[in-house]
């Protein structure tokens, strides 16, 4: 297994043997086989015998049949039913899903939500919008001041007599909280790691890093261990060993009152303004008529449009190439422990997840969480020198894997934003702005896809971007446009490219460095297959803007180097995405429609090796231990960025969750008739090599708690779970 056979196979079935080993679920997720038995058991109440003698045929071997559309061609031997299940997956759902609570205190999840409070709050609509994750917390409430701390050494209490948490540490210990856990070797996966626990006594695995010694008057005494070279984070849960881009309470308090100052971005804003009102003027007034008096209004207004009040930055060089496969910003998915395991896979570049600029803006400590990174993604993305496709001066050793993404719907929003977060993150490759999103509630607000029919806004706000983000450069991603009948990114991305015809002779190009486009409308979501037809050829259409760039540049008067793109021959770097899933899709989008690399979301999710598979070129038939293996790290890995805690816990199962709800979808290549296997396929119910892999590749939610209990132990006693894209929910009140 990867990761040091931390987990056997024999220990995932004897976690499972005490109830059901599922099959693949039909549409209405009801079958569990048991054991060797030929009765099919499930957490509904409907049975099926199954006939091992029509699962292969006499003479031992697997018939070969055609590739049926839309059906994964899973082996004669490993079938139970042929029919594939009717239910479609919203994939847009599950990526971009909003939830209503967030799952620790029941409050607006800043990480799915607008922000918004109170009664002004807008109603959200779709299947999320009662999605809660219940509340996970201790029965007594342990103060900070005793947390960290051995027993007879407390911090004083900064709220005294008014404390209203307890500071009693053996009660807490014994009355407070769940029992210590067994699972994971019973080892807190912080302390083995880092040589301290950021949990202090909370941890549930406190044992394995405390002890009671005897002190000279006879008292026994509670201690925490700690490594003398262990790092100290303090008591702040916001700083973790190995994570970077934590911005500071006290930053996000200034911003909250409005005592941070944009220096660049309020006077571009300023001027921004004044253009677009001058503009506005101008074509009204051309409107008006071509008489003596109208030219001379308009020349008037002309004479008073000025410059910005300051050029962008130089940027930092950065790379976009065949070695450097790229991680999506995924919502809810694209979490750190999950990009941190995407990397360790061979992923070269990553985002955040999707951050709306306002609550940014407003230094919410939610949205501000979403650009935490871990110092793996620090680290140069992969590089091999080629000719023709380095811009100059390129330095490998300063580029990194990390950008950023965010949302906003006004030019002044996304450039404090983008100041802000150049300001305060000392590790950013680019600052993404997404013009893609589809959900309502973004779309509606003007963001995301709502910026495809803008497009006069959207250059103002990359060219504000550009302006304010230093040497950060600035990024976009697109869809192909918001109507299925009306592509609109091949004019889009010129514009972003060269600006638009009333701009580009005065102000220059936007300055955007690369463009992302998903080969998806709006209106079509995920319910036909990426088109990759036209993103080659906005692709060729971008290698035809050299040519293009030469015939528009005035020969007396050479564009401002400061606002092209910062790429070799300024020419903007061009990623396709959509429906990547294995080194096949990859390769035969490089080469044939001409992308400089491929953007991965769905695939990663389903199987993150896509990134292994890339880098060595083949497929990998990964076994059912290495993928729990995954799963482990995975919750290693989530620990160590939320904690050890009862809320840490919460956390590191909830998103768990979330991962096995698009993992499970994975078939095995070696259970496969055809290659290669695509993202859209969905396989028949199947039973797989071994129990474990049946059990991997179980749709039904009852299982995927099975699994986290391998590692978590059981769910907090109100802990609530709803996949976004599935109707059926987890409360395990309701299971006894």
């Amino acid at each position: 297994m990867a990761g040091g056979e931390l987990v056997e196979d024999s220990k995932a079935i004897e976690a499972t043997a005490c109830s059901e080993n599922p099959l693949k679920h039909a549409a209405n997720g009801d079958a569990n086989v048991v054991g060797s038995s030929d009765v099919v058991e499930g957490p509904a109440s409907k049975r099926q015998k199954l006939a091992h003698e029509e699962m292969r045929p006499d003479n031992g071997e697997t018939k070969s049949k055609e590739r049926a559309r839309g059906v994964a061609p899973i082996k004669a031997e490993y079938l139970i039913s042929p029919d594939a299940p009717a239910k479609v997956v919203d994939d847009d759902a599950a990526e971009a899903g909003i939830a209503a609570e967030d799952s620790a205190n029941g409050k607006p999840d800043p990480r799915d939500g607008d922000g918004k409070k109170g009664k002004n709050r807008k109603k959200q609509g779709g299947q999320n919008q009662n999605r809660s994750y219940g509340h996970f917390e201790d029965a007594i409430k342990l103060c900070n001041s005793v947390t960290y701390s051995n027993e007879f050494s407390p911090k004083p209490c900064k709220f005294g007599e008014r404390c209203n948490m307890s500071h009693d540490l053996r009660k807490y210990l014994k009355e407070g909280r769940r029992e210590d856990l067994d699972t994971l070797d019973g080892k807190c996966p912080v302390f083995e790691k880092y040589g301290r626990c950021t949990a202090g006594w909370k941890c549930r695995f406190v044992k394995s890093h405390s002890k009671e010694v005897e002190r000279e008057d006879g008292r026994k005494e509670l201690i925490l261990l700690q490594n003398s070279d262990s790092m100290d984070t303090g008591e702040d849960p916001d700083q973790r060993p190995g994570v970077v881009n934590v911005v500071s309470t006290d930053t996000k308090w200034d911003l909250a009152r409005r005592k941070v100052n944009f220096e660049k971005s309020d006077p571009y804003i300023k001027w921004l303004e004044k253009e677009t009102d001058l503009t506005r003027k101008f074509h009204n007034a051309k409107k008006a008529g071509g008489d003596e008096a109208g030219i001379e209004d308009r020349e008037e207004i002309r004479a008073q449009f000025v410059d910005p009040p300051l050029k962008p930055s130089e940027k930092r060089k950065i790379y976009f190439g065949r070695e450097t496969p790229v991680l999506a910003p995924l919502t809810t998915q694209g979490n750190l422990p999950f990009r941190r395991l995407c990397v360790e896979l061979g992923a070269q570049i990553t985002y955040s997840e999707m951050a709306m600029g306002m609550p940014l803006v407003q230094g919410q400590k939610g949205e501000w969480a979403l650009m935490k990174a871990h110092e793996s993604e620090i680290t140069p993305p992969r590089f091999t020198p080629g000719k023709g496709t380095v811009v100059k001066d390129y330095d490998n050793s300063k580029d990194l894997k990390f950008g950023a993404q965010i949302s906003g719907n006004q030019p002044w929003v996304v450039m404090k934003t983008t100041e802000a977060l150049t300001k305060f993150l000392p590790h950013l490759r680019v600052v993404d702005l997404n013009c893609g999103c589809p959900i309502d509630l973004v779309y509606k607000a003007g963001a995301g896809s709502g910026l495809l029919d803008t497009p006069s806004k959207l250059e103002k706000m990359v060219r504000g971007m550009n302006a304010v983000s230093g040497e950060v450069p600035i990024t976009a991603k697109l869809r192909m446009g918001v109507r299925d009948d009306k592509p609109t990114a091949d004019k889009l991305i010129e514009r972003l490219a060269f600006g638009g015809h009333d701009t580009r002779d005065r102000l220059g190009a936007p300055g955007c460095a690369a463009i992302t486009l998903h080969g998806r409308s709006r209106q079509q979501r995920y319910t036909k297959s990426a088109n990759w037809s036209y993103i080659a050829e906005c692709s060729a259409l971008i290698k035809s803007y050299k040519d293009k760039k030469d015939e528009l540049t005035d020969t007396t008067r050479e564009p401002d180097g400061s606002t092209q793109a910062n790429t070799v021959d300024d020419k903007v770097y061009f990623i396709g995405n959509g429906d990547c899933y294995s080194h096949v899709d990859y390769f035969d989008h490089i080469d044939n429609a001409g992308v400089d690399t491929v953007m991965v979301a769905r695939g990663a999710m389903v199987k993150p090796w896509i990134f292994e598979e890339i880098e060595k070129g083949q497929y990998l038939d990964k076994s059912a231990s290495e993928r729990l293996g995954y799963i482990e790290k995975f919750v290693r890995y989530g620990l160590e960025a939320w904690g050890s805690d009862e809320m840490g816990l919460g956390f590191t199962r909830r998103f768990l969750l979330e991962w096995l709800s698009f993992t499970h979808r994975y078939v095995p290549i070696g259970l496969l008739e055809h290659l290669p296997p695509s993202l859209n396929d969905r396989p028949p119910r199947y039973r797989g090599r071994n129990d474990l892999e049946t059990l991997l590749a179980s749709d039904h939610y009852k299982d995927w708690i099975k699994i986290s209990e391998m590692f978590l132990g059981p769910a907090h006693p109100s802990f609530k779970f709803q996949p976004k894209h599935k109707s059926n929910s987890y409360e395990i009140e309701a299971e006894g």
